[in-house]
């Protein structure tokens, strides 16, 4: 049994981060967390993710305070809780980043740019911005769900793609540079492919990473990418999984069934579900969520074709029957005995649990599933006793 070392390098390469949006010499573009950050990048924006502070004030469990003010302006409850946790703190003029990194507020954007590749909520929430600092905004279109990508939807988002070119030329003074695109782009793939060989060894048995370790060790590849820090960073933490790995030295001392997790994380209940496995020696090894940021197909000798198809493919934007095949594969390949599917209140999206797949999952695995309730940041949707009942049951079903 270990404790992963690099969550000490992770917490000084975030704080780097996020002081350095205080940099006011900068050009700020904000941007939806899968979104076309290799392309603002090039042009020198430093790119702040509005949903990782949606993921913070979660974690901080500040959203039950935030979310009545936006419902004042009109968003629903019911609605993405990023969102309304992330409004009502601006309008509140409170964010953990002051506490913890001295930030004033959030980063003046000069630019927002959004991509509907997760929902259409991300539009909704940029366009709040956009009437607020009178900055111009920029959206991609996703064709969603999908059972294939085909050429015609490429096409489609690629043209959709170049068209930001000129208006990040205007924004930061510079023209579009090709070979600064493909170069970050490079990097951006370099560090996905290590993010995903960070995963891939929870596949050893015992797991040297759980789930809830991912949550938090992920927070580069979304914030960072397209940086050398963000490679860096994972060559570190993949050596020493592997390392754990060659040790035999598993997260849990004694590993005794292991867990797929699909859905969002419960941001203010990470530690009480991690112990929760954890105590019960169930190890959380697989999930899509943190596979979201896994570019395979990016290829800098084709950067915006190859971007248009990595953005259209992330597991949320695909058909039912598609998701359903993806996480057979990953059930086999983590040696899954039980699927647990977290109905998120507020993020239909990233919710599978409403058309029947966990049952056609089981038909198609034999693998049991179970539902259970509660949301990203809204804690009014989780019920602590009722889920640990239901958990601790379907751990010991399993066993």
């Amino acid at each position: 049994m270990h404790k992963i070392e690099s969550a000490k390098l992770l917490k000084q390469v975030m704080t780097d981060y996020f002081i350095g949006l205080g940099n006011k010499e900068k050009k700020i573009a904000w941007c939806t967390s899968v979104g076309p950050a290799e392309l603002l990048r090039s042009f020198g924006f430093e790119v702040y993710f509005p949903e990782n502070h949606g993921a913070l004030l979660g974690t901080a469990r500040l959203s039950g305070e935030f979310i009545p003010v936006a419902a004042k302006l009109g968003y629903s409850s019911e609605i993405c809780s990023y969102l309304t946790s992330d409004i009502g703190s601006y309008l509140s003029k409170n964010t953990p980043m002051t506490k913890h990194y001295g930030l004033e507020s959030v980063p003046k954007p000069d630019l927002l740019v959004y991509n509907t590749n997760q929902c259409r909520e991300v539009q909704d929430w940029m366009m709040f911005y956009a009437n607020e600092f009178k900055c111009p905004i920029l959206g991609i279109q996703s064709p969603r769900y999908l059972d294939e990508v085909k050429t015609s939807d490429i096409d489609n988002v690629t043209a959709q793609f170049k068209a930001m070119i000129p208006t990040c030329e205007d924004v930061t003074g510079l023209k579009f540079d090709l070979d600064k695109f493909k170069a970050t782009l490079k990097i951006s793939k370099e560090a996905t492919l290590l993010w995903k060989q960070c995963l891939e060894t929870a596949r050893n048995v015992p797991a040297p990473i759980s789930f809830f370790d991912s949550t938090i060790h992920m927070g580069p590849i979304v914030v960072l990418r397209g940086t050398e820090v963000a490679k860096s960073y994972y060559e570190a933490l993949l050596s020493e999984l592997n390392t754990h790995v060659q040790a035999g030295s598993g997260i849990l001392e004694n590993e005794k069934v292991r867990v797929y997790w699909e859905g969002m994380p419960i941001w203010g209940k990470l530690r009480y579900s991690s112990d929760l496995f954890s105590s019960h020696n169930a190890a959380v090894v697989a999930s899509t969520y943190c596979n979201s940021w896994i570019f395979d197909d990016f290829d800098e000798d084709h950067p915006f074709e190859s971007s248009a198809l990595a953005y259209s493919t992330i597991f949320i934007n695909m058909s039912e029957a598609t998701k359903t095949n993806r996480m057979i594969k990953l059930i086999e390949e983590y040696q899954i005995k039980g699927v647990v599917f977290h109905e998120a209140k507020t993020c239909f999206n990233n919710s599978n649990s409403s058309f029947g797949m966990p049952q056609r999952l089981k038909e198609a695995t034999g693998v049991e599933t179970l539902v259970i309730e509660g949301d990203l940041c809204d804690l009014r949707f989780f019920s602590e006793a009722q889920t640990t009942t239901k958990i601790e049951t379907f751990i010991e079903q399993i066993l």
